[in-house]
């Protein structure tokens, strides 16, 4: 059974991963309106993505005999100066929803609740694989600099990138 603090914090990161498939959301229009079919792909990936992290914490909060909260959420940016500046604002959402992860995991481990606590562990993984994809996007981007040629190739390549983190699990040796 979660405790309401509890049950409060994770219907707040629930809004929070909405919102975050929002910002994906709004970001692979913009990319995909500019003619970056490929950011724009994995955009669209990464908006589903959140969304399914949305829904893994409602089912969570409902299966811990809790009620998950759907509120309304705050409009993302639609336009952006550059797919550079694209980028690093996608980076600065990645850590604000890694400091949101981490104080729901502070406030598990104050109240003893362990379930959660271990649930978490799952979104704190993640959280290290999404900033340091969008590190790795922007050391790209910084590469390219104002290199159109350079930007037509990644666009082509962000569909195949593969960013392996050091929160992922081992895979076995064969």
């Amino acid at each position: 059974m979660l405790s309401k603090s509890i049950e409060k914090a994770l219907n707040k990161q629930i809004r929070i991963e909405a919102e975050s498939s929002q910002v994906y959301l709004a970001m692979a229009v913009w990319a995909e309106v500019k003619g970056l079919e490929g950011i724009s792909n994995f955009m669209y990936d990464q908006s589903d993505e959140e969304r399914e992290h949305m829904l893994k914490l409602v089912k969570f909060v409902n299966e811990r005999g809790g009620h998950a909260h759907i509120s309304e959420l705050n409009a993302p940016n639609v336009s952006f100066d550059s797919f550079q500046k694209m980028f690093e604002k996608l980076l600065e959402h990645e850590i604000f929803v890694s400091q949101s992860i981490n104080e729901l995991v502070h406030i598990s481990l104050q109240e003893k609740d362990y379930a959660t606590h271990n649930f978490l562990q799952w979104y704190v993984a993640e959280q290290i694989e999404e900033e340091a994809t969008a590190r790795t996007i922007l050391d790209k981007i910084n590469m390219i600099g104002d290199d159109k040629g350079g930007l037509y190739l990644f666009d082509r390549d962000i569909q195949q990138l593969n960013v392996i983190s050091s929160a992922a699990p081992e895979s076995p040796v064969a």
